[in-house]
């Protein structure tokens, strides 16, 4: 029961944490969502899967 617990707790603080930033942020959308746009996660510089952009463009799926 305790672990249940601190569980719902720690997950309840996540998604409140997400519910906050997405408030605090100006028309409430995440910034550089595209794994695109980040250099770790691709290095060959493929295009986005998700609006097609190449990593030098903005994602512009809404």
């Amino acid at each position: 029961m305790k672990l249940l617990l601190i569980t719902l707790v720690l997950l309840g603080l996540g998604v409140a944490g997400l519910a906050i930033k997405l408030w605090l942020k100006k028309d409430g959308k995440f910034a550089g969502t595209c794994a695109s746009q980040n250099p770790h996660l691709n290095k060959e510089g493929e295009s986005c899967g998700y609006c097609g952009k190449i990593p030098d463009h903005q994602c512009t799926r809404e």
